[in-house]
């Protein structure tokens, strides 16, 4: 699975419009809540912009609202336009962009004037295609400043409350609060870190825009450090390239009490970071994988983050061991066909009935998903076994892909070691079967 890792940091090189208001309540209701699609651990929630809407990742880790992706969205006007150049996680220059102001951000109960928003215009900086599902851009810390956010990731909502009706004795019973830092509009955190035997009191980005359990800085302390057993990995893709590092599962992880054993950590080169300009002291971020344990409550306002566990708080941390990233790449016609049977009445000469039943198929053609290889780690099994990037996917453990969603498919290339991972695709208008076994990497 190619784990898709947003931004931990966006840098214009130009100034933003700070002092902007966030999301203020348009209703009387003491809070409105909002569904949400979690998809490969990151959120994504639908938001009207100047009256048409878009999917949006919900992001703690960057500060602006950000469009790049506008297929079929012809219709959406943006105002008062200026070009900006545009840098982040990567290891490429600076990208082209545009930043437009004075728009109008809705959801039922919630508006936000004078919104400004940075529009990307590098075609190939597309999440949808990693997900599964149409993305539209990213929003920051734009949602929070304002209001108080309860994520319910066990339940796939978020409540906005309204701060002038809160009940905090309702609202907070059965979590567990900490003190946080809000930097650059972002929500830090203090963890205690154990990657081989030395702990280090770290300082944490929370980012709900990184699905990764966990990103550590090399060479920031001198306890964070690669463990010996890792292996190479594509981590994700920021405005400025393809970021890059090293994957190893490190001892411990605990934030504010709540201790996870053995966590993947994730560990980006110094290339992907050369156009992030760090806070002081920060160390690394905690993600998705991690985040998702928790139903959250996030008060900016008064620089608190609120924990409790939920469901998924034990699950095993699982990763990608057979090498292979899928994408979808667009829609196929496919036929399927149903069985039908037909009763026929027959008069016979002597005037009794009797009646014969037939089989017949019936052919339907429909629109179904495509998917297709988009990375190959080196000299992971999936290489070895021969499989290469642009292969179409035709069925995996002999389910045909489009019954898959992505997700779901990721959830088959991170299966336990041992098992056997049965991969059918197209190379050229010719079928090939590979078969192999996933082996333990960490």
């Amino acid at each position: 699975m190619k784990l898709l890792t947003t931004l931990l940091c966006f840098l214009l090189c130009a100034p933003l419009l700070y002092g902007q208001e966030g999301f203020q309540f348009s209703t009387s209701k003491k809070k409105v809540v909002v569904p949400f699609q979690l998809v490969n651990n990151l959120i994504i929630i639908p938001i009207k912009v100047n009256g048409v809407e878009l999917n949006f990742l919900l992001d703690t880790g960057v500060e602006e609202t950000i469009i790049f992706s506008l297929d079929e969205k012809d219709e959406l006007e943006l105002y008062e336009i200026q070009k900006v150049k545009l840098k982040g996680l990567g290891d490429e220059a600076p990208t082209e962009g545009l930043k437009s102001s004075k728009n109008i951000l809705t959801l039922p109960g919630l508006k936000s004037f004078n919104h400004e928003i940075l529009i990307v215009l590098d075609e190939e900086f597309n999440f949808s295609s990693s997900l599964g599902i149409p993305v539209n851009g990213i929003i920051g810390s734009r949602f929070f400043m304002k209001n108080l956010i309860e994520i319910k990731y066990s339940r796939k909502k978020i409540v906005v409350y309204n701060p002038k009706r809160l009940q905090p004795e309702k609202v907070f019973s059965g979590y567990k609060s900490f003190p946080i830092t809000i930097e650059n509009a972002k929500p830090y955190l203090q963890s205690l870190v154990v990657v081989d035997s030395l702990a280090v009191d770290a300082k944490c980005l929370i980012d709900t825009g990184n699905s990764d359990p966990v990103w550590l800085f090399k060479g920031k302390s001198e306890a964070i450090d690669v463990p010996e057993k890792n292996y190479e990995d594509f981590l994700g893709r920021g405005f400025n390239g393809d970021i890059h590092g090293k994957r190893a599962k490190i001892r411990q992880v605990s934030v504010n009490g709540f201790d996870f054993k053995n966590p993947v950590g994730s560990f980006p080169d110094s290339i992907s970071l050369l156009n992030v300009k760090m806070v002081k002291d920060r160390l690394g971020s905690v993600g998705g994988e991690l985040l998702k344990r928790f139903n959250i409550i996030f008060d900016y306002q008064n620089k608190m983050v609120y924990l409790k566990k939920n469901h998924h708080f034990d699950e095993p941390f699982r990763y990608n061991i057979s090498g292979v990233s899928i994408h979808h790449t667009g829609l196929q016609w496919v036929s399927e066909y149903t069985p039908l049977r037909t009763e026929l009445n027959i008069n016979s000469s002597d005037e009794s009935n009797y009646s014969r039943t037939t089989s017949e198929l019936k052919y339907r053609f429909q629109l179904k998903p495509l998917f297709e290889i988009s990375n190959i780690r080196k000299n992971s099994l999936a290489e070895k076994a021969g499989l290469q990037v642009g292969d179409v996917i035709v069925s995996i453990n002999n389910k045909s892909a489009y019954k898959y969603s992505l997700q779901e498919m990721n959830a088959l290339l991170k299966a336990d070691a041992g098992e056997h991972l049965s991969i059918k695709v197209k190379r050229k208008d010719k079928e090939i079967d590979f078969r192999f076994r996933l082996l333990e990497l960490l």
